[in-house]
């Protein structure tokens, strides 16, 4: 640990900055805060420490505390790119996301041959959803610095995203013909599904996975990267067998309590199984549509499909929904079963008008917008209450296939159920559970969509929705593979540029080796 001089008038303020950058890389982040605040005393008015205090605010989670230094920096030095993009950072992860990209733009106009500032503003871009516009900035970024591998894989998932599953798949390979052992982008490549790995790359897989001290991370990336590419070559005991070993790794890592998720169900249930006061206005929300969905159960298809349209625009999975509800429970303290049952009229219609502000932007070109979010199922009640004119459409698969396809794919947050039978079992039952209750509860605003039934007619179901939604019948949604969209859902981009296959199944190739998640879903009573 580096000493700090107690006497400020013993040391100087170039010491200082260099001792607070040493302890910030190697994570001392108190050792960091000391040193800033005895420079501080020094110089109160230095533009460099006033950024540092911020950064280190920002090491420590505190976006909103390094705001406050991060402005100050850009005021005493109004042409550090560093400190713009630091404060972009800082407002991005606060939520100001408009502001914080006007701050890393800033950075870039003040430093445009860094290649580090065009590759934040890029992968900003992306987590924004925004891929078109990533897209030329990150091509920018490599151009500057071929060698970045995060801007090239960055790069590809935006590619992805908006379609571009060739591009994107020479990119990751690209990736790997520079770090050969570079576990994510093999799962990434994978990953894009209608990507398929020759023999030659699959024992290459085998081998990085026999390297001693390979850590978890790559353990998981090349455990489901192998799992696919085996099954592509009908290797299934295989696949299989490499599935249930990454699966148990990333199962380690997450908290998942199938107890806990009963209970919050149970709750949920008892808090909106009464009336809800009269609203406001029962047309409130007529222009939302929200997917009700499990992850892998066509949901991002049916999303598509809607978007072919030309009066709706999908937004993808979007949080603004969680994001309201929870800005109310911290406005009062409670949790959401606490305070609803108080919720007034007139409460409900101001958390409604708040949900159609932050989401405004996705219904400017057009009158309609989806919210697609995987959470959706669980709030439909509190969703309805806000906006009692919104549609809710339920997205439905086949229950083995939907769970045995959440249990193959390596999601990137917020599915910690889906890494063995018995949690993805009983997390699909919950699901039922609630969905059943709403469809009774608010009849007139669900429409279940299956896809299994979907396949059989086409025409008809997609003209079903439609009329759900109150939309008129456009044959560009039967030709929804055309639509060109930035698709939020990486396991599903690939999937949705194409007709609809009929040759979808998968659980029934893998025969008894699924029995135990038959079992259990038998045992739940979901057939």
């Amino acid at each position: 640990m580096d000493p700090i001089n107690t006497n400020p008038s013993s040391v100087s303020l170039n010491d200082l900055l260099a001792s607070a950058s040493r302890a910030m890389a190697a994570q001392k982040l108190v050792t960091a805060e000391q040193a800033l605040k005895q420079a501080a005393s020094i110089a109160p008015d230095s533009a460099e420490v006033q950024r540092l205090s911020g950064v280190v605010q920002l090491m420590r989670g505190n976006p909103g505390k390094a705001v406050e230094y991060l402005r100050r920096a850009v005021e005493l030095q109004p042409d550090d790119s560093n400190a713009h993009m630091n404060l972009g950072s800082a407002l991005f992860e606060c939520r100001y996301t408009d502001a914080g990209l006007a701050s890393m733009r800033r950075a870039c106009e003040l430093a445009p041959s860094e290649s580090s500032c065009w590759y934040n503003l890029g992968r900003a871009m992306h987590i924004a959803r925004k891929p078109s516009e990533a897209r030329p900035i990150l091509m920018r970024a490599m151009a500057l610095d071929p060698s970045h591998i995060m801007t090239r894989m960055t790069l590809a998932n935006a590619q992805n995203s908006l379609g571009e599953i060739a591009e994107a798949a020479n990119l990751y390979r690209s990736v790997l013909k520079i770090k050969p052992g570079h576990a994510n982008a093999w799962f990434e490549l994978c990953n894009l599904k209608t990507t398929r790995l020759d023999g030659s790359e699959i024992e290459h897989i085998k081998e990085l996975l026999k390297r001693p001290g390979i850590s978890s991370d790559d353990q998981i990336w090349l455990g489901y990267a192998l799992a696919k590419a085996l099954e592509d070559q009908d290797d299934l005991t295989a696949s299989f067998h490499a599935l249930q070993t990454a699966s148990a790794i990333q199962r380690r890592s997450v908290s998942w309590d199938i107890q806990a998720e009963r209970e919050r169900i149970d709750g949920i249930i008892k808090t909106f199984d009464r009336p809800l006061p009269h609203a406001v206005d029962a047309a409130l929300g007529h222009e939302v549509v929200f997917i009700s969905c499990l992850p892998r159960s066509g949901s991002t298809l049916t999303e598509h499909i809607l978007a072919s349209h030309s009066m709706v625009e999908g937004a993808n999975e979007i949080s603004e929904l969680q994001v309201v509800l929870a800005g109310e429970s911290n406005r009062r303290g409670q949790f959401l079963t606490q305070w609803a049952p108080l919720a007034t009229a007139e409460d409900w219609h101001r958390l409604g008008y708040e949900y159609l502000e932050r989401t405004a932007l996705w219904r400017e070109g057009k009158p309609y917008s989806t919210d697609k979010s995987l959470g959706n199922w669980s709030l439909i009640g509190p969703a309805l209450a806000m906006l009692p004119g919104a549609r809710v459409v339920n997205t439905l698969r086949d229950p083995l296939e939907t769970c045995f396809a959440c249990y193959r794919q390596l999601f990137s947050d917020g599915a910690s159920f889906s890494y063995d039978f018995e949690s993805m079992a009983n997390y699909y039952a919950g699901y039922v559970r609630m969905c059943k209750f709403w469809k009774e509860r608010f009849p007139g605003n669900w429409h279940n969509h299956v896809y299994e039934d979907m396949l059989a007619d086409p025409e008809g179901k997609i003209r079903e929705l439609l009329s759900f939604c109150g939309l008129p019948f456009e044959p560009n949604c039967l030709e929804f593979h055309k639509t060109l969209r930035a698709v939020r859902s990486t396991a599903s981009a690939a999937q949705v540029r194409q007709p609809l296959q009929s040759n979808t199944s998968r659980a029934s190739r893998y025969g008894t080796l699924l029995d135990p998640l038959r079992d259990l879903l038998h045992r739940l009573e979901i057939e």
